[in-house]
């Protein structure tokens, strides 16, 4: 019976597990370096109130019709488990696209990942497994992280950003052709920052939008009341706030200093939302690989760098960052993975 890891708890390498669990016979580990699932779906929860959260990641899902295809029953079985509902809240500046419907996560973005996670029922999910090396040894694979012993897998599937692929080492370095080398390294991604503003219950914000796209700041390009887009508006939940940067900004402070860049951040916040009172907590986010600019060449949705024993890349750096780009991803791999057992 095979053992496969999948590398990432994100949209693709969760929607993979859930995919694979119904042809793998064997076990399925999927491991993440962060501490919990949803990769750039993230929602992050108060430090002082659980049940106040907010993602920092993706805001909603955009489902274009004469796109959905093969991707529709993804969008009802989620629909049909209340994990995602129709976005009814005002968002300013939204451009809606003929023919779309978007939609949100009452629970959080982060839900939608979880759901599949469950999906995969019996695979072992474990977090905070930073992978640093992949290499042959007696036709597995030898997979060594930071924290904790090597372990060995006859799959190895990467669902993390194209650039942390090329940052592994082990055999792996040498596997990768020069062809295949090339490929990937001219795939790229924009880079922003995201902060979450956490509320005591009780607390009133009062604007009249849910959320906004900013066009005229040079540090701020969207807003979200976030509880007030998932239609959360309870005496006993505090409110959110979440803020993204632009894509300029993110590129020149990259490497910043975090406490500068956060004050920057609050400083530009101040002026566009003067009302807002101030929050209990914040919680700081930066988005190094935050959305595809270009895609791997010459991919449908993964990459095979390794035959026998299969070793597989794949993720919306091979297709695009939206939901249809990642849900594509995880079917190209499965199907990939399906024909290697």
């Amino acid at each position: 019976m095979a053992r496969v890891l999948v590398v990432g708890a994100g949209l693709t390498g969760s929607a993979c597990a859930a995919l694979l669990r119904r042809v793998v016979l064997g076990r399925i580990a999927v491991w993440d370096k962060a501490r919990g699932a949803g990769g750039r779906m993230n929602t992050s929860r108060s430090v002082r109130d659980a049940a106040c959260t907010a993602d920092l990641g993706a805001q909603y899902i955009t489902l274009e019709t004469e796109r959905a295809g093969p991707h529709r029953s993804f969008y009802e079985e989620l629909l049909s488990h209340g994990i995602l509902k129709l976005l009814t809240a005002p968002i300013e500046g939204m451009v809606v696209k003929e023919g779309s419907c978007n939609y949100m996560a009452p629970q959080g973005i982060s839900s939608v990942v979880k759901f599949y996670l469950k999906q995969s029922a019996g695979a072992d999910v474990f977090y905070e497994q930073h992978v640093t090396h992949i290499s042959l040894r007696d036709g597995k694979w030898e997979v060594s992280r930071k924290m904790g012993p090597t372990e060995q897998f006859d799959i190895v599937i990467l669902t993390m950003p194209v650039p942390q692929i090329l940052q592994l080492q082990g055999d792996i370095v040498n596997i990768i052709n020069e062809s295949q080398k090339q490929q990937l390294q001219s795939a790229s991604y924009s880079s922003r920052y995201a902060l979450g503003l956490f509320y005591e219950a009780g607390t009133q914000i009062d604007v009249p939008w849910a959320a906004q796209y900013i066009t005229d700041n040079p540090c701020i390009r969207f807003i979200s009341i976030d509880n007030k887009k998932r239609n959360i508006e309870s005496p006993e939940i505090g409110p959110s706030v979440v803020v993204h940067t632009t894509v300029m900004f993110g590129s020149e402070h990259l490497d910043s200093d975090p406490a500068e860049v956060q004050q920057l951040i609050l400083s530009h916040l101040e002026r566009i939302v003067p009302s807002l009172p101030k929050p209990a907590s914040i919680k700081y986010q930066k988005w190094r690989y935050s959305q595809v600019t270009k895609a791997v060449p010459s991919c449908l949705g993964q990459m095979i760098l390794h035959t026998q024993p299969l070793l597989i890349c794949g993720g919306d750096g091979f297709t695009r960052s939206n939901f249809d780009g990642c849900i594509d991803s995880a079917m190209s791999l499965a199907e990939a993975v399906k024909s290697h057992l």
